[in-house]
């Protein structure tokens, strides 16, 4: 009798967790994922979910995966008109002597901001990546200083930089997995443009010094860009201490990936691990998208100056489905007041758009006020009633 309610409980057992794993309630992420690399991630880009993980937190060594930083500040300042791609930088004797991957920049030296920054995405220069440290921050621990800062805030709690290439061995210059996948996605979704030199596979420079001019032809590091034809970018990193990186970006049928591999034994490992995490996330991605770009009534003001208010969404929504849910009974409800008591400022929320699935909120877009409605005062009343005699 015993043995008899044992097995019925283990059968039970079974049946419960079979039903919870169709049902969908506990994913086996890591089913099918078989990669070499002892830490990764794989995530969407614009709604920053996470579709696979392992070892995410753990902090490494990154090489040149920290010049995705440099990158940012790079984009961020450009950005914000404080530099711009024409600027032309000059080579300090510290940058040229950076060892590692380099493009052979002499003291002195000048290039384009925008040449050093294919010096840094392409080949992965150290010394591009040094050289515009300073033309941004005057030296390169000062614009270390400004790369934690930025990871600081962005969230990238198992981060700590030494350097803005990556090239230190140090054990106080590290991050991690998601850390990286955080930073890619802050990148790629805020600059846009940074597939505009992701994406080149070689490409000439001029190196002109006082010894004459001489070409030097850039060749990318990431070679899935000749492997996987959906990859957007977006850079290597490898030494002795960090062994093989990579952050991956692909986009395909609308949906942009990103994929973090750390550490892997060996260079094609870490392809190899990339494609790997890719495939999988697109075998089991589903994307829902709404642009709103329908009309919503404008909302009521009371007291104001005006008596109504136009009003839009602040955006689209993105909803990630990996659980191959019927995502064409996602449900759309608009949220809204019928009025509201001046004043009104343009930007300020003024209701939701919310989305259901399965009677399960999904995520929502805030509805914002498009113009300033002031508060009325007594001369107002006044020329309301004197236009409505009028009429």
């Amino acid at each position: 009798m015993k043995r008899f309610g044992f097995r019925y409980i283990r059968v039970l057992l079974c049946i419960v967790l079979t039903t919870l794993i169709l049902a969908g309630d506990i994913l086996p992420v890591k089913a099918g994922v078989e990669i070499s690399a002892p830490s990764a991630i794989l995530i969407e880009a614009s709604t920053g979910e996470v579709i696979y993980e392992l070892n995410s937190t753990e902090r490494r060594s990154p090489a040149s995966i920290t010049k995705i930083m440099t990158l940012l500040l790079i984009f961020e300042k450009l950005d914000e008109g404080k530099i711009k791609l024409g600027d032309l930088v000059v080579t300090s004797a510290y940058a040229k002597s950076m060892g590692g991957s380099q493009v052979f920049l002499e003291e002195g030296e000048t290039q384009t901001l925008e040449t050093m920054i294919k010096c840094i995405v392409v080949a992965s220069g150290n010394d591009a990546s040094v050289a515009v440290a300073e033309y941004i921050a005057g030296t390169e621990q000062d614009f270390v200083v400004m790369m934690n800062e930025k990871a600081a805030k962005l969230g990238m709690n198992d981060t700590h930089f030494e350097d803005c290439s990556g090239l230190t061995d140090s054990d106080n210059h590290y991050t991690s997995a998601k850390d990286i996948a955080i930073m890619s996605r802050e990148l790629t979704t805020k600059y846009p443009a940074i597939f505009d030199y992701t994406k080149i596979w070689m490409e000439d420079i001029t190196h002109t010094t006082a010894k004459g001019s001489s070409t030097f032809t850039l060749s990318s590091t990431n070679k899935l860009l000749k492997q996987y034809e959906w990859t957007t970018g977006l850079k290597t990193g490898s030494t002795s201490k960090a062994k093989y990186c990579l952050s991956a970006t692909a986009s395909r049928d609308g949906i942009d990936l990103i994929a973090v591999v750390m550490a892997a034994p060996d260079y094609k490992a870490r392809f190899k691990d990339a494609v790997t995490l890719l495939n999988y996330g697109y075998s089991v991605s589903h994307m829902y998208v709404d642009e709103n770009r329908d009309v919503l009534p404008p909302v009521g003001v009371k007291g104001g100056i005006g008596e109504q208010a136009e009003v839009a969404y602040e955006g689209a929504f993105r909803y990630l489905d990996i659980q191959g849910r019927d995502l064409s009974a996602v449900e759309k409800i608009i949220s809204l007041p019928e009025c509201v008591e001046a004043p009104v400022k343009c930007g300020d929320a003024a209701g939701e758009a919310i989305y259901k699935l399965a009677g399960e909120k999904i995520g929502s877009v805030p509805i914002l006020f498009k113009e300033d409605i002031g508060k009325a005062g007594y001369k107002d009343y006044l020329k309301k009633t004197f236009f409505e005699i009028l009429l």
